[in-house]
């Protein structure tokens, strides 16, 4: 697949039609998803990954499944570090993994492209911003219950994959909705991010808590969820966002009853999980504000000694 490649923000200087190059930092269950469905659109795709992974998707191919997508196998590119400059830039790692990730992705690869990073809390935006100075850093949060079984396999098990993007990028947007994701543009991105964070830190914290489903969380858990739900409200006001509980927990109520956190998921796994990222910003920005969380606190603490034990 031959692509026209610039070092131009996307949203500003290239054709609707010309295809483009994006990088995608992490090809697990989120990159693996979009950069799929981006390179069944056309767009030429290189991921960024893991000798071992990359050889995978070089060999075989980026493979999904997905209930609203269908099943399809995208030819797609692959390396252990970017060589090339390039439109769009995807960061969608985890947290515990974004600052020796970040050296698969040099500063002057995606000096003017648009960066979006699409992980979980606040604190993210901060180090790209630093790290990359010259490119154009849009806020990004994502919905979606994707996982990578395999290298170069995704499977995509909600019925969603709903984007948000903190910018007037409309032509990107354009073209992600083209390849099949549903994307809103929002103008505020304190707002934005919190909207986020206060549905994922309750969910995260106690279904990885209590080693179980959102389901099992709103009805035998419901106190604790609703103490989880107003600490975090009060924080995110505080912030500077304007939130209600409510509106959370009635996304929360209407989430797929067997549902459950990518937290959680890699607990199960035995992999490192985002608790600094999640629940840890939720305290940072408390202590900030003067805020207090009790019951946010002890999942943490309670987390942070099985995580240790």
């Amino acid at each position: 697949m031959t692509a026209t490649t610039s070092t131009n923000p996307v949203s500003t200087t290239s054709s609707p039609t010309t295809p483009l190059t994006v990088a995608v930092l992490g090809p697990g269950g989120v990159g693996g998803l979009i950069g799929g469905l981006l390179a069944r659109d056309g767009h030429r795709v290189i991921f960024l990954a893991r000798e071992e992974t990359a050889a995978a998707l070089t060999r075989d191919g980026l493979h999904v499944r997905s209930a609203p997508y269908g099943e399809f196998t995208a030819q797609v590119e692959a390396a252990t570090e970017l060589r090339e400059p390039v439109d769009l830039a995807l960061v969608t790692v985890k947290g515990t993994a974004l600052a020796a990730a970040l050296d698969r992705m040099p500063a002057q690869a995606v000096a003017g492209a648009t960066v979006i990073p699409l992980l979980n809390g606040l604190d993210h935006m901060a180090v790209l911003r630093e790290r990359y100075p010259a490119g154009r850093i849009v806020a990004g949060t994502i919905r979606v219950e994707a996982t990578r079984t395999a290298p170069g396999r995704i499977e995509h098990s909600s019925p969603f994959a709903a984007l948000e993007l903190a910018a007037p990028v409309e032509e990107l947007a354009a073209r992600l909705r083209h390849a099949g994701l549903d994307v809103t543009l929002r103008e505020d991105e304190t707002a934005m991010l919190w909207s986020k964070l206060s549905f994922l830190a309750p969910f995260a914290l106690l279904t990885t808590r209590y080693r179980t489903d959102a389901g099992t969380v709103r009805t035998e858990h419901r106190p604790e969820l609703l103490a989880v739900l107003d600490e975090i409200t009060a924080v995110s006001r505080a912030a500077g966002a304007p939130a209600g509980a409510e509106g959370v927990l009635s996304f929360f109520d209407r989430a797929p009853a067997g549902m459950k956190s990518s937290m959680q998921r890699d607990a199960e796994a035995g992999r490192p999980i985002e608790l600094d990222a999640i629940g840890g910003a939720v305290l940072r920005a408390a202590g900030a504000h003067g805020v207090d969380t009790p019951v946010v606190a002890r999942l943490v603490h309670e987390l942070s000694g099985e995580v240790n034990r």
